[in-house]
């Protein structure tokens, strides 16, 4: 299996960079709960080993390289966008402000910025989008872990508040076990009302109430 390297970034570190950040999110396709971006900054001779996509590694992996991305980072940050303001803004534009934001927060700040997919606006921060980027650079797949385990952990604290919808297990994603959840509950206060599967939920019992009441 192939994995991410550092070329790129060693590639610009030749040209005078020297904080170099990665950018990822996670969440964007949820049915519920936020989208979480993380910018990481490793070290230029960082001795993490197995550094991967997060989608491609187990949880108790992620959970490991987490630690030690945290710990070893030069900076690293996280933003969420919760699912009332994804309603309210789209998840277009949610994703590009928590990937800005994340990238705001570092301390120190990058001088590049690594994102996976998207294309976003830093200022004056020189930037490059990379198409499946966190399976090829390893800033970037840093950051996709660090994203991932976060929203995790927010997830499996929602599941504690609303355990009917088995949030710890499909984490907010339009599972066949979360839909058949949705259509016996309904919506829970944090599933995102815009998006198409929770309102044509909405509209069915909205008309089945209407019926009822004639």
């Amino acid at each position: 299996m192939k994995k991410p390297t550092r070329k790129e970034e060693r590639k610009l570190l030749t040209q005078g960079f020297r904080l170099i950040a990665g950018v990822d999110e996670a969440g964007r396709g949820a049915w519920a709960g936020p989208l979480v971006a993380a910018a990481v900054i490793l070290p230029a001779k960082h001795k993490i080993k197995g550094i991967n996509d997060s989608k491609k590694l187990k949880p108790e992996q992620r959970d490991k390289l987490y630690v030690q991305i945290t710990r070893s980072a030069l900076s690293w940050a996280v933003h969420l966008v919760h699912h009332d303001e994804i309603d309210k803004n789209g998840i277009a534009k949610a994703n590009h402000l928590a990937l800005q934001q994340a990238v705001k927060k570092l301390k120190p700040s990058p001088d590049y910025v690594l994102i996976d997919a998207l294309e976003v606006e830093l200022g004056n921060t020189p930037s490059q989008s990379i198409i499946k980027g966190d399976e090829k650079i390893v800033s970037i797949a840093a950051a996709s872990i660090i994203a991932k385990v976060t929203r995790d952990q927010l997830m499996h604290g929602w599941h504690i508040l609303y355990p009917a919808y088995s949030f710890h297990i499909h984490k907010g994603y339009g599972t066949e076990r979360h839909a058949k959840a949705l259509k016996k509950h309904g919506p829970s206060p944090i599933h995102r009302q815009s998006f198409l599967p929770i309102k044509r939920l909405i509209r069915a019992k909205s008309r089945k109430h209407a019926k009822n009441l004639n």
